[in-house]
Formats: C-alpha cells, structure tokens, sequence
C-alpha cells in the first residue's frame, strides 16, 4: 500500500556563496519514520510555483522550525522597532499560501515552532518577539553564545489543555518540552483553540478544525533526538492519523 505523501517547507540557506532550498534532516526523518509517511520538499519560490499545485499533490503538510523569524508586516506590525531577523520572505509567502490552500482542500497542517507561528499569523493572530527577554516569561531560548546542544537541551514544562486532542493522545496533561525560540504567540489567531500553555502563560500549542481540515501546531521541538523520547514519537504519530483521516487519538 502507497504511504501518504507529506509535503515538507523549504528554508533559503546560504551554502557556500550560494542560495540552496533546504530542510534540515531531523524534520524529515521524524516525520517520515514516526508519521509513516513518504515526504517532498516544498520548495520556498512562491514565484514559480503555486500553493494550490502543490497542495493538490499533497496529503498533509508539515511547517518546520527555522532560524529565521516572521517579518512583522505580514501580523500587521511593520514599524514594529524591536524585530529582528533573520528574514525569510519567500517562506513566508509560501507558507501562508500552502496553509491556506492545504484548509480549503481539507488536508492537514502541522507545524513546530516557526510552523506555529506561521499558522497563527495565518489565521489572523499576531506575534510577540520578548520570549527570550521579558521578565515576566520563562526562557524560552538560551542566550545566543549557548551551543547547540546545550540550546536544544533548554526545556520546561507545558500543560495540556483537558479535553484537548494533545491531552486525549497523551493521556495526562503535562509534558517536558524543548523550548528553542524568540517570538512566540500574541494575539491567538481566529478559530485557533489553545491546546498547551507554559507555566508562565505562554501559549504552546495550538488546534483547528476548518472546512474538515485538521491544524496543530506546536511551539517546541519534538523532531530533537525524536528516537529518545517517547513523548516526541506521539506528535509524529498523531500526524501519521492526520494523514489517513483517522482520529487523533
């Protein structure tokens, strides 16, 4: 029996003195080993290629994390002088076209970490850029000297929202997440239902049901050494479902 077919975004990296169409590997292995799924990568060039082609080619979409941020503009901020990059603009085209076009042709939508956001700001909510920063918060992110084992090794607790399709696939309402970001959810977008929270409020996972269309994204990073935890292999399985139609939990 053919797999589903899990279409992948892309990042612009620099290689060498080149602009590559890249995804870093721990994406693509923890989905295609934990979801059982085949997986394309989505090239970023919204210039060339089109959301609703590639949505009709596609099962389901994952929305990587990235080290580039959101440009303000695209939540409605575009004065905003506290943002910093770096940017990524053909991503954001691309994503928000492929979230867009994934809903309306009832296919589902996941994302971690930068995928959360996108989805946020794609269903109208706004971003806040403090989460490593403002007193009131957890870290969320190391300083920017940590290394990067150490910056992935940052975690802290979320609770699940009772009732929830992360609280009913897991069957508890708490988890250790590894928490690797600067900007995080503001205003939650519209007909987006809070699935986790961090202690300090932060909102850590978020769900939507639109036109048969399931959406979850979260804000930490289970694809990080996704063969050590038990807990990270349950996101992936929950997307392999997604895939298939079948429910969530």
């Amino acid at each position: 029996m053919m797999r589903p077919v899990l279409g992948v975004t892309c990042c612009a990296r620099t290689i060498g003195t080149e602009t590559a169409q890249a995804v870093i590997h721990r994406y693509v292995t923890a989905a295609t080993k934990y979801a059982d799924a085949a997986a394309l990568l989505i090239p970023s060039l919204p210039g060339l290629i089109t959301a609703e082609e590639a949505a009709s080619r596609l099962d389901g979409l994952l929305l990587t994390g990235s080290p580039s941020n959101v440009e303000p503009h695209r939540y409605g901020q575009p004065d905003a002088l506290d943002a910093e990059g770096p940017y990524d603009p053909d991503r954001d085209e691309m994503t928000h076209a492929l979230i867009h076009a994934m809903v309306a042709q009832s296919k589902p939508v996941f994302g971690i970490c930068r995928g959360l956001q996108e989805i946020n700001t794609a269903f109208g909510g706004t971003l806040r850029r403090d989460c490593a920063t403002h007193p009131d918060l957890l870290t969320h992110h190391t300083p920017k000297d940590t290394g990067f084992d150490e910056m992935f090794d940052l975690r802290h607790p979320v609770v699940l929202t009772s009732g929830g399709w992360l609280s009913n696939a897991y069957g508890r309402n708490e988890l250790s997440v590894s928490s690797v970001h600067f900007q995080g959810v503001d205003r939650l977008g519209e007909g987006l239902t809070v699935e986790a929270r961090a202690p300090d409020g932060m909102v850590e996972a978020v769900s939507a049901s639109h036109n048969g269309a399931v959406v979850l994204g979260v804000q930490w990073h289970p694809e990080w050494h996704v063969d050590r935890h038990p807990d990270s292999q349950i996101y992936f399985e929950m997307l392999g479902r997604a895939l298939r139609r079948q429910p969530l939990s």
